[in-house]
This record gives structure tokens, sequence and C-alpha cells, in this order.
């Protein structure tokens, strides 16, 4: 009787003893499960598409936590990514409307001196005018295609020609173009210190050529054009500077966006599509220089370009 009621209580303790350990590691396993749950939670949102969300927790305690520091990084690299994409896009699809409106202005000026030229066949003076227009309206639109050609092979990440490039002689050639282009206008070519960079010498030549045109396009006649080209701590640096009406913060900040007019001064009147700049900016950046704009309303314009020098010119 007495190994009995002795059997008899262990097997009630013992199984006391193994519902209490059940019920205490069941705890302690929601308990250290729950972040995990939580973090699963987030994730159904983050896959809804809020990317905005950071599971907790997220420390460098525990191993849950560290899980957390992991997902958070991976989940901003995420949203870098979709916003890049989505900035990608936008450019794009503005880019492609602006390329689209600008092609249309010359296709419909072409279409209505056809009409012109056809009612016009037997008065010489309309048939004059007629094809004049219909050149001119051809020209600029193969010009901007050729732009736009530039700006998309820029784009597509082609890294461009590497051969040693005398930038002074650019410069000067540029200044000497600019003259005879524009020979009423005052630009003056106050400095070029010999410079040596690497690069494609026929788009380095397009950017000062298109510095140049920009200032004589949008300055009055009597503003002056000042050039100036100088070398040292490793860079060359080209700035062309204007006496002209200067430009506003918010137009500044824009004037390297393709198809970007101000209001004051860049119209279509003036004989450009707004591509000059942005052609500009994205040649700099190939050659991994970089291009600023310093203006204010009534005090000008200075375009600075900064390029590396030959490293084996600077030795």
């Amino acid at each position: 009787q007495t190994l009995t009621t002795l059997l008899t209580i262990e097997v009630v303790v013992s199984l006391a003893v193994l519902g209490a350990l059940a019920a205490a590691a069941w705890w302690l396993i929601k308990r250290d499960l729950r972040p995990l749950e939580d973090m699963a939670v987030t994730a159904d949102a983050i896959s809804a598409g809020d990317l905005s969300l950071r599971v907790e927790p997220a420390e460098p305690k525990t191993e849950v936590g560290r899980l957390g520091l992991s997902l958070n990084t991976m989940l901003g690299r995420i949203e870098e990514a979709f916003a890049e994409q989505a900035r990608t896009e936008e450019k794009l699809r503005r880019f492609l409307a602006d390329a689209s409106h600008e092609l249309r202005t010359p296709l419909t000026s072409i279409r209505g001196y056809s009409e012109v030229f056809e009612r016009a066949k037997d008065d010489p003076d309309d048939l004059e005018l007629a094809m004049r227009r219909i050149e001119e309206e051809s020209k600029r639109m193969g010009l901007m295609v050729e732009e736009l050609l530039v700006l998309a092979r820029i784009g597509e990440g082609r890294e461009p020609e590497r051969a040693p490039v005398d930038l002074s002689r650019v410069v000067v050639d540029a200044v000497g173009d600019a003259h005879a282009a524009a020979p009423e206008r005052d630009i003056s070519l106050e400095c070029a210190e010999t410079a040596q960079v690497l690069g494609d010498d026929h788009q380095l030549r397009q950017v000062v050529a298109n510095l140049l045109t920009n200032a004589v396009r949008h300055t009055p006649p009597e503003a002056q054009i000042r050039v100036c080209l100088t070398a040292g701590d490793g860079r060359a640096t080209l700035a062309v500077a204007d006496d002209g009406p200067g430009l506003e913060a918010h137009d500044a900040a824009r004037v390297f966006e393709p198809f970007y007019r101000t209001d004051a001064s860049r119209t279509r009147k003036t004989g450009g599509a707004g591509l000059g700049l942005a052609i500009v900016a994205a040649i700099v950046e190939a050659h991994g220089g970089e291009v600023r704009l310093t203006t204010a309303p009534g005090a000008g314009a200075e375009f600075t370009v900064s390029l590396p020098l030959n490293a084996v010119y600077q030795h």
C-alpha cells in the first residue's frame, strides 16, 4: 500500500512537473518568437507595397535583432532602388513627352508650308517663302535629332574615347569659332593656361561650343562674354561668364535638364531646343568632371566646368 501510494505520488508529481515545464517552454518559445511574428506581419505589409516600413527589433544584442538589422538594411536598399527606378521612369516619360512636343513643332511647320507650296506654285514670293521655311525647319529638326542621339548615346553609359586632349587649344578654337559666328559680340579669352585632359576631343569641343552658344544666344548684344581656362590641384577649370540678365534660383536649378527653358530668355524664337546645356552636363559627367552655374538676377551667369587633368601631364 505504501509503495502504491508512493508510486501514485511520483506519477502525479512527475506529470505536474512535466506540465509546468511544458507551460514554461511554451511561454518562452512564444515570447522569443513574437518578434519573428511581428517581422512576418511587417513583411506582409511591405509586400503589399509599403516600402517605408521597418522591422523590429533591430539591435546587435540578439540573433533576432541582428536579423532585423540585416532586413532593414536590405529594405533600405530596395526602397532606394525602387525610388531611383521611379525617378528614371518619370524622367524618361518627361523626356519622351518633351521630345515629341519639340519635334511636333517643326513637323507642323513643314506640313503647313508644304500646303502653302502646293497652293503657291504660281506665286514666286509665296513659293520662295514656303521653300525657305521648309528648309529651315528641316535643319532645325535634324539638329534636334542629332542632339537627342548624343544624349541617348551618353545615357547608355558608353565610355567616351580616352585620348590626351589639349584643352587650351580646344578653348582657343571655340572662341575663334564664336567670333566668326557672331563678330558683333564682345567675346574675350581672358586666360588659357596649358591643360591636358583625357577624353573625347569632339565631345569636349561640343562642351565649350555649347557654353559659348548659350551665352551668345541668351544675353543682350551689348553683354560681354568672358572665357578663362586655368589648371591647378589636378583639375582643369573652364569658366564662361557673361554680363547678361542672370537667372532666378528656380531656373538655375533646372538649366541642365533636357528641353528646359526659362520664361524670359529660352524660347523657340532663339532657335534652341533646350538640349545644349543638358549635353554639356552629360559629357562632363561622362568625363569624370562636374559643371555648375553661378548666377543671380541682374548679375549675369558663370558656367564652370571642372575636369581631371591627365595623370601623365600632372607629373
